[in-house]
């Protein structure tokens, strides 16, 4: 059949506009996760990993949290805290959904109107403590007046700093602060430019074997382990959440049950020597604490709050008590199962 050129011409234009529409519509239902095979749309999961969390460290070694959200198509990606001021930045700017730090770091945060929620308590560690050389001179935390001390702002062991001096009758403001990351503090230490250092494990049970000595320990300054996520985070994406509750107590379990190869672990991502983190993880991880946020994290952090206040961290105690009030939420290990992670 002949057709007229100009009958052609709109033929022409009719089937392009109808494959535009086709790709368009293939793009849209693409781009909302149709034709994916299970109908959902693509997303990421971005949680840390940090040598003073061995749970979090075991979970990327092990592969489970691929394994368990690779069929609700959520991809895993990992990024490393190097403390807790590192991993609040981390989730306040966007750049992790889920991250681990001090419960008092958490509270901070919170109270600074940083919107995450604390939904696992990974550990109840002895993982910080005054630190010095053998030939300075120091022995107790008196003889800190006037001393220059490392340390990291934002984090437990500062904090343990803060309340340690209260101990001898000083304040912060009897010593000079460097506020130096906590690798970066044993450095200055070890090399004579800070007089002491307020330490976080497993670097410091590393400068222990170096000639560093522990000079003051008290567990009870040590807040607990805190698994935080961004509120956003929690409200899009309920359901990975869970899972990632789910397997971090299965990684508590295993944990538990393999000292040596969790301890094997942490010297392989922190380099050190097996001995020492075995130390680490014998004598200064207890893993074996209530996973629920509650009242024991609460009753800790009722102590150290008013340290934020009295340091201008957090302009008035009531914001510190408002964060406090909204801070734990403990539903989702409530509702863990951990035999439903894949291994």
């Amino acid at each position: 059949m002949n057709l007229h050129p100009r009958k052609t011409i709109r033929l022409r234009t009719l089937v392009g506009a109808t494959a535009v529409l086709l790709a368009a519509g293939t793009l849209t239902a693409c781009a909302s996760g149709e034709g994916s095979g299970d109908g959902a749309t693509a997303k990421t999961l971005t949680i840390d990993f940090a040598t003073y969390n061995p749970l979090s460290l075991v979970l990327k070694e092990k592969g489970w949290l691929e394994k368990s959200l690779a069929d609700k198509n959520v991809t895993v990606s990992w990024i490393q805290s190097a403390g807790s001021n590192k991993a609040n930045e981390a989730l306040r700017s966007g750049a992790a959904d889920i991250a681990s730090t001090a419960g008092s770091a958490a509270l901070l945060a919170r109270a600074n109107s940083s919107p995450i929620k604390t939904i696992d308590i990974y550990s109840q560690p002895e993982w910080a403590a005054l630190v010095t050389t053998a030939d300075s001179g120091i022995s107790k935390v008196a003889d800190l007046k006037g001393k220059s001390v490392a340390a990291t702002k934002g984090t437990d062991p500062y904090f343990f700093l803060i309340q340690s001096l209260a101990t001898a009758g000083l304040t912060a403001s009897d010593i000079s602060v460097q506020n130096l990351q906590h690798a970066d503090g044993w450095t200055a230490l070890a090399n004579g430019s800070v007089d002491a250092w307020s330490g976080l494990d497993p670097i410091m049970a590393n400068a222990e074997t170096k000639g560093a000595k522990l000079f003051y320990r008290n567990v009870d300054f040590n807040s607990y382990g805190f698994l935080n996520a961004t509120e956003s985070f929690l409200n899009d994406q309920p359901e990975t959440a869970q899972i990632v509750v789910n397997a971090y107590e299965k990684a508590r379990a295993w944990a538990q049950a393999n000292p040596a190869e969790t301890a094997g672990i942490l010297a392989k991502v922190a380099g050190l020597d097996d001995a020492v983190a075995r130390t680490v993880i014998d004598e200064r991880s207890n893993l074996d604490v209530d996973p629920k946020p509650g009242p024991a994290e609460r009753a800790v952090l009722e102590k150290i709050g008013p340290v934020f206040v009295e340091l201008g961290d957090v302009s008035d105690q009531q914001k510190v008590d408002t964060a406090l009030d909204s801070l734990l939420e403990p539903k989702f290990v409530e509702a863990a199962d951990p035999g439903s992670i894949s291994s």
